[in-house]
């Protein structure tokens, strides 16, 4: 099962390599209120997971700058993820309100939807 896992995961990345979206071009100073806006933001995310590569491509898309983390090699990352968002589950976008507050979204639909948001 290892092996099938470890097969489709690299044909997930070959086709999400093949076929990159192209990001939104912006003026300088709104990309720079964007990059502000995100820099708040970080994506636990397993690098082969295809929930994971749906909001990566909605990322790049957008041309959003998010910290991404991968809780699957590192440990430090896999253990936060689970002791401040609740669960081990991918992908999981965190984001950190101007007051400090920590809000820890599970779903890629979710996360999206989050993200097309944050750039309108």
């Amino acid at each position: 099962m290892a092996i099938i896992r470890w097969i489709l995961g690299r044909i997930i990345l070959l086709l999400d390599f093949l076929t990159t979206p192209r990001g939104v071009k912006r003026p300088a100073d709104q990309q720079a209120v964007l990059d502000s806006q995100t820099s708040r933001l970080a994506l636990y995310q397993y690098k082969a997971c295809p929930f994971c590569v749906k909001v990566r491509r909605a990322m790049k898309r957008q041309s959003l700058k998010i910290e991404t983390r991968d809780a699957k090699r590192e440990e430090r990352f896999r253990q936060e993820l689970l002791e401040q968002g609740g669960k081990l589950k991918v992908p999981c976008l965190r984001i950190e309100t101007d007051n400090g507050d920590v809000q820890w979204m599970y779903e890629s639909g979710d996360i999206v939807r989050y993200l097309d948001s944050v750039a309108a």
